[in-house]
């Protein structure tokens, strides 16, 4: 009798999950697929898998999200789902997947475990892999549909559930691998770091129904005027300082293939269209005449983007904007005149005219804030303002890292200097960006932690006087591995260096 309800019960579930998404789709809507899995039937169950996915559930329906909420999935009943969502989604879609329970990585690959996942031990992946869900496939099959914004959020970061005491599991740790190759469009958060694993509770006397992440996550997403960035930093924030309370590590990872600002809960409102203005409207000097400028929609798909450097001086912001222009003209926040970038000495061969200058410098001290751009198109049509965030934290935390990305092969030098010494200038140099440096002796793993001084923002580059920049090495050594966890959460490839 026990397996005959359980089996009704499944085919109610999967037609539940059918019909959820029967309705006409509609384009440039919201949907989500949350996935909470407590129910495990061959490796440890969970508490609060489900409760989270409840959690997530009700909160997206408040950001205006079409949701289906499936909880104790067993493979089959997984698929089902999967396709039920693949069947919502149209192309311009902005879409969310959120999965509560066990995942597991084998050879740097994510898979969610199912409910029915056969228990399994050493030389068994295959096993493991045949029965469970590729992440990287949901992300295929979301690119696939058209979606225009993915957003996959695994709270799945928990220990080895293949381990059993006295026999040897399958290869494999706590944590999930870094999702770092994402398409375009593609926004990842992770609960924890790699090689870390996530608190469900905080003490025995902690009786929260949700995981810590999620806790956290729900009431950062509902903030207004928050991008995703902003929400994945804020989360991530607070889940550290909360577990560092009880000497756990836990920084939850994202990854980022957005080109554009994207607000769940709102994005910053624009004045009516027949607002009056609160001042007359600033005509920029020495262009052709233009009309009144108008604000973007939130779906201009042409919003100029920026880019940040730092340097001795300050900052260096370039512009990039996909449109021919006349002329460039921005200003710092909401108020004040919009002043003009000039002119290089270069003619734009689309418009045949003197090219815009499409950058401007910040001072070093400059605080956040907005920057308000605009532009004349090749019409004479004056476009935006388009509001380009600048966090002078979060940019020099990128340029920084862009900075070490492209320059691999400098992090680590060796000298012969009254004994072998590795120098690591480079990395003192831009440390800014790194939240902790590790390098492994005549090992490929990286086992011992690089000390380097704290940043410091008013001269990221300099190198205190009094740092250690080299550190010495026994005379036989005869390669150094690195391996760099940056402050956006994210994890370098191993780089092998020898002499």
């Amino acid at each position: 009798m026990k397996q005959l309800l359980t089996g009704i019960a499944m085919r109610i579930g999967v037609v539940m999950v059918l019909a959820a998404f029967a309705a006409p789709a509609q384009a440039e809507k919201r949907v989500a697929l949350v996935i909470g899995n407590n129910d495990y039937r061959n490796v440890p169950k969970l508490q609060k898998a489900v409760n989270d996915a409840r959690t997530i559930g009700d909160t997206l329906k408040q950001l205006g999200f079409s949701v289906m909420v499936a909880e104790n999935q067993t493979r089959q009943a997984f698929s089902q789902s999967l396709l039920a969502f693949d069947g919502a989604i149209e192309p311009g879609d902005t879409v969310f997947f959120f999965f509560a329970g066990h995942g597991f990585e084998i050879a740097g690959q994510n898979y969610l475990l199912p409910t029915d996942v056969p228990a399994a031990t050493e030389g068994q992946e295959e096993l493991v892999r045949d029965s469970a869900i590729l992440a990287d496939r949901i992300v295929t099959r979301l690119q696939t549909r058209g979606a225009r914004t993915s957003i996959l959020v695994f709270d799945a970061c928990r220990n080895n559930p293949f381990e059993r005491a006295g026999t040897r599991a399958v290869a494999g740790g706590g944590g999930l691998a870094p999702m770092t190759t994402l398409p375009e469009g593609v926004f990842s958060i992770f609960s924890a770091g790699p090689r870390q694993t996530a608190l469900d509770r905080l003490s025995d006397k902690d009786d929260n129904p949700n995981s810590v992440f999620t806790r956290t996550f729900v009431k950062e997403l509902q903030q207004p005027s928050l991008n995703l960035v902003q929400v994945a930093q804020r989360t991530r924030r607070v889940v550290s300082e909360m577990a560092d309370t009880v000497k756990h590590r836990q920084v939850p990872v994202y990854f980022d293939q957005m080109v554009d600002d994207v607000f769940l809960s709102g994005p910053v409102a624009w004045p009516q269209a027949d607002a009056k203005p609160a001042a007359p409207l600033q005509q920029v000097a020495a262009l052709p005449p233009v009309s009144v400028p108008r604000a973007p929609s939130n779906e201009a798909v042409n919003a100029p983007i920026a880019s940040f450097s730092r340097h001795n001086g300050g900052w260096s912001v370039v512009f990039s904007i996909a449109d021919p222009t006349l002329g460039i003209s921005w200003r710092m926040g909401d108020t004040g005149d919009f002043r003009e970038t000039g002119f290089i000495d270069t003619l734009d061969p689309r418009t045949r005219k003197r090219m815009p200058n499409p950058s401007i410098e910040l001072a070093s001290d400059a605080p956040a804030s907005t920057i308000q751009l605009r532009y004349v198109d090749a019409s004479g049509e004056m476009q935006g303002p388009f509001p380009i965030r600048f966090d002078p934290e979060a940019a020099l935390i990128r340029d920084q890292r862009k900075i070490l990305d492209m320059t691999a092969n400098s992090w680590l030098s060796f000298r012969d200097y009254n004994g072998l010494l590795v120098y690591y200038t480079h990395l003192m140099s831009y440390r800014c960006a790194i939240r902790e440096a590790r390098i492994g002796i005549d090992s490929a793993v990286p086992d011992k932690v690089l000390k380097l001084p704290p940043c410091d923002s008013r001269d990221p580059s300099v190198i205190p006087h009094d740092a250690q920049l080299s550190m010495k090495l026994p005379p036989a050594t005869r390669s150094v591995s690195v391996e760099l966890t940056f402050k956006d959460g994210s994890v370098s490839e191993i780089k092998s260096f020898r002499r």
